[in-house]
């Protein structure tokens, strides 16, 4: 009997931190570990429409480590282009998924037809993927249970475990002819507002872990405190405070500690908006999940009832328009697009106003632009001079930071026989991989856009 091919290819996230998607090669066996969509610059985007550089029949099983569009946002497209085996996934990712996939299918619908009305005499813009074949896409959903091991084949055995960052998140294990893969999907921290801690791999022969954070320690700050500063000195002002926020986690974990502020009489009495029906589908999940959190679901009913929250888009122009002193919890958290571009382009020229960036800026983003001290910032096509005072909370991050990397690898007792790097920059990625052989005494791999690796 011949030996089995046993590779790997890196379809996205090798070199840069989106469009996570890693193709492995398990004898006749093809498993796609993640499916997301490349984020950022228009150059990063324009890689979503081209075909994929292996064949779609391929692939026989797609394991997802959380919901996530980086890692998601592919699938229908996958689907579309012939996928028809099963996605594999926690209950929390698959229901997250879809909320996202839907929502993606009909922006992406949308941008289509904006784009085509802007240039009338180009051919028609057809878009990646539709909210139909986001529905497709979910109609090969396979849930899993956390903690236990199912059978793919005679030979082959996948795990999900928990791994904080946000609600369904878990790092993956393979087993194959005796050899351990472990694919970290994004890994969470050791102390969580609203996720209980990750756990930990013990064995790995093959490892891929994450290094957004490879180069960088998180404050010690509290952010309970940094929000509380903010939302007292905008009151000063008399302005309103825009927190960018990615709808899953991040928009939940801000109107937790708001509500917090609020019954502690830490910040005054104020208007509370959340002005994002994903993020307002996604607190629904927090009380269909409890066993996934912290948070009881008397809390999670009470903190609610201090927010107005909009889902319709007329009563989002309205609040837009509003003058009222307010705090808005928006998305998108990047600023790439969604509802809370209204309220910038109204706010962002205003000196008595804030936006509170809340989480990673992608390179690319106008997110990050703001991050960096931009002093106009182009929304819809117009630039708007950035007047109103920018703060950055660093310390929200969902992602591990290098010391939560180390940790989660700290009870692998043996070195893994291939370390790869992925899902991060340059600069963050070097950094981990030194660091690793300083500490660890271990080597590590960093590989390139679609490199294939014969393991």
């Amino acid at each position: 009997m011949g030996k089995s091919q046993f590779s790997i290819q890196f379809l996205g996230a090798a070199k840069t931190v989106t469009g996570s998607k890693f193709f492995l090669k398990l004898g006749t066996v093809g498993i796609l570990v993640d499916c997301g969509i490349f984020q950022g610059y228009r150059e990063i985007k324009e890689k979503n429409e081209d075909p994929l550089p292996i064949k779609i029949e391929e692939i026989d099983y797609v394991l997802l480590t959380h919901g996530h569009l980086d890692h998601v946002g592919y699938l229908p497209k996958l689907v579309k282009d012939g996928f028809r085996g099963k996605i594999y996934a926690s209950s929390p990712t698959l229901d997250l998924a879809a909320i996202i996939l839907m929502d993606s299918g009909k922006i992406q619908e949308e941008e289509a037809l904006r784009n085509s009305r802007f240039h009338p005499h180009d051919e028609p813009e057809i878009p990646i993927y539709t909210a139909e074949d986001a529905r497709e896409a979910i109609r090969h959903f396979q849930r899993v249970e956390e903690g236990d091991w199912i059978k793919l084949s005679s030979e082959i055995s996948v795990r999900f475990q928990y791994i904080g960052h946000i609600l369904g998140a878990c790092f993956i294990e393979i087993e194959y002819q005796g050899k351990r893969m472990v694919f970290s999907g994004d890994i969470g921290r050791q102390k969580e507002i609203l996720l209980k801690s990750y756990k930990k791999p013990e064995k790995a022969d093959l490892l891929l872990i994450e290094s957004t954070y490879g180069n960088r320690v998180h404050p010690d700050e509290s952010g309970k405190e940094a929000l509380k500063h903010a939302v007292l000195e905008n009151a000063k002002r008399g302005g309103t405070l825009i927190l960018p926020c990615f709808a899953v986690e991040r928009a939940q974990t801000m109107m937790f500690l708001l509500w917090e502020l609020l019954n502690k009489k830490q910040i005054p009495p104020i208007k509370m908006v959340l002005d994002s029906p994903m993020a307002a589908e996604v607190l629904e999940l927090f009380s269909r999940f409890p066993s996934w959190h912290k948070i009881s679901v008397e809390d999670l009913h009470a903190l609610s009832s201090q927010f107005t929250i909009i889902k319709k888009f007329k009563e989002s122009l309205h609040s837009v328009e509003s003058d009222e002193p307010k705090i808005i919890i928006a998305g998108s958290g990047m600023l790439s697009g969604g509802r809370v571009l209204r309220y910038l382009q109204k706010y962002i020229s205003d000196p008595d106003s804030t936006v509170a960036l809340t989480g990673f800026q992608a390179v690319g983003t106008k997110g990050r632009r703001l991050a960096e001290g931009a002093s106009t910032l182009r929304i819809y096509g117009k630039d708007y001079p950035v007047r109103a005072r920018i703060v950055n909370f660093e310390m929200f991050s969902a992602h591990a930071d290098q010391n939560d990397l180390l940790d989660w690898l700290s009870d692998i007792h043996v070195a893994p026989e291939k370390l790869m790097l992925i899902h991060g920059e340059e600069e963050a990625t070097l950094e981990l991989q030194e660091i690793l052989k300083q500490k660890k005494a271990w080597d590590s791999y960093i590989p390139e856009p679609d490199e294939i690796v014969e393991l």
